[in-house]
């Protein structure tokens, strides 16, 4: 298994320790990937996403969205098909699957449509405001004295 070495990202950020494990997923899912259901991941505008999945042939009880930890997964399964069909060729893949999608910090799924055939899930960055950037004054005008309390002897 390939690893990349993060340790100088580590040596100069603080709170990308989930970085690595994120990195090592990714690669663990594309070789087990098998490709199908195929998908799309679009950005739609700025801090709007969606992911769109092709599900032909599934209904809309047929599919499950869930949202965990930082990962969004889509399953479908195929019910059971009443009818006892004979094929000559099945091109159609209505096989069960699960596919998973890490999410970044502050990615909320917003919701998700069915129609024609695809899945589309829309997705939206939120910065909490804490996190937004805020322009700190420089005033140098008047120092700034901190007291300090003498200790009582």
């Amino acid at each position: 298994m390939n690893r990349i070495d993060l340790t100088p990202l580590y040596r100069s950020s603080v709170g990308y320790d989930r970085f690595g494990s994120l990195l090592d997923a990714a690669f663990q899912t594309e070789k087990a990937s098998s490709g199908y259901p195929p998908y799309n991941i679009e950005v739609v505008e700025e801090n709007n996403y969606a992911i769109t999945v092709a599900v032909a042939g599934f209904k809309e009880a047929e599919l499950e969205l869930q949202v965990e930890n930082g990962v969004l997964t889509v399953r479908g399964k195929k019910e059971a098909s009443e009818a006892d069909r004979n094929f000559l060729h099945q091109g159609i893949a209505t096989r069960s699957f699960e596919r998973k999608f890490n999410l970044a910090d502050h990615i909320e799924v917003v919701d998700a449509k069915l129609s024609d055939g695809l899945l589309t899930v829309h997705l939206v960055k939120e910065i909490p405001e804490a996190m937004k950037p805020k322009k700190i004054s420089i005033n140098s005008n008047s120092p700034r004295v901190i007291a300090h309390k003498e200790k009582a002897a």
